[in-house]
């Protein structure tokens, strides 16, 4: 990670999946175990992350913020308004960027949380950021200068790929698209070993068969151009067996669905987010 990443002062708060998922990609980065800090009110995880990543957690928020340039919330929605508005008054004389990754918290929301001063960025990045292998879409208002954002871009590449959009109405699409795309994938993986297991295949190899076609493909997918019809095309031949299961694919309307599902996605994002406190 860059120099000017690796020497400033981060909290987490949170050490839940995504946090915990950030503060591991962090240190793989070249983070110093001292150089985080993290506010994590369960004992029990906070004695996992000492053990286990030599990371010292507070149960107090206030402590865990104090001199830190970057605070990373990852609390559940429905506790990030207490845990910022009791922070309001701790930022110190130079205020932090404010990186949420909690699902569905608007800007102005997390601003009005936070007090004056605090620039903040939304990101949401989707599960395997804790394999190191997250997609996040990542929105700045026209506020936050270049370089606020260019902390919030290093600090989501330490998991994964980063993807900027340029309104905050698209994380709703990224929620729906990248966000939930992990389970629709691990369905259709599902679906291909049990098709697998009936046509004959014992159930162990189909199942292991189907999830490292998934990995494969997904590393073909990402090491290109990304021109993703090519690559479907490249892998049908005329007349072949991959052709012949595409057209039931197709026949079954398969491009209308995935459409309707990305819709129905997007809908309740938007949903939970305007049912979110301001």
């Amino acid at each position: 990670m860059h120099t000017a990443m690796t020497n400033r002062r981060i909290a987490v708060l949170g050490a839940g999946n995504m946090g915990r998922a950030l503060i591991t990609g962090l240190l793989r980065s070249g983070t110093r175990p001292e150089h985080l800090s993290v506010g994590e009110p369960s004992a029990a995880s906070r004695e996992r992350l000492a053990r286990e990543l030599a990371i010292t957690a507070a149960a107090d928020n206030a402590a865990a913020v104090a001199g830190a340039s970057v605070v990373v919330l990852a609390v559940k929605p429905e506790e990030a308004r207490a845990a910022l508005g009791a922070l309001a008054g701790h930022w110190g004389a130079r205020p932090p960027l404010l990186v949420s990754v909690a699902a569905g918290l608007r800007v102005a929301a997390l601003e009005a949380w936070c007090g004056p001063g605090v620039a903040v960025v939304r990101a949401m990045p989707n599960r395997p950021a804790l394999v190191g292998a997250a997609a996040t879409g990542l929105f700045a208002p026209r506020a936050v200068a270049a370089p606020q954002r260019a902390v919030a871009e290093q600090l989501l590449r330490s998991v994964g790929e980063v993807i900027w959009v340029a309104s905050e109405d698209a994380l709703d699409v990224v929620t729906a698209l990248s966000g939930s795309g992990p389970a629709y994938l691990f369905l259709l993986a599902q679906l291909m070993a049990e098709a697998g297991e009936r046509l004959g295949l014992e159930g162990t190899a189909a199942r292991r068969l189907a999830a490292v076609t998934l990995y494969g493909a997904g590393l073909l997918a990402t090491s290109g151009d990304g021109d993703l019809a090519r690559l479907r095309a490249e892998v049908t031949s005329p007349g072949g067996t991959t052709e012949a299961a595409l057209r039931v694919l197709e026949d079954a309307k398969l491009s209308d669905t995935v459409a309707r599902a990305l819709g129905a996605a997007t809908a309740r994002a938007r949903e939970l987010a305007a049912a979110c406190p301001d």
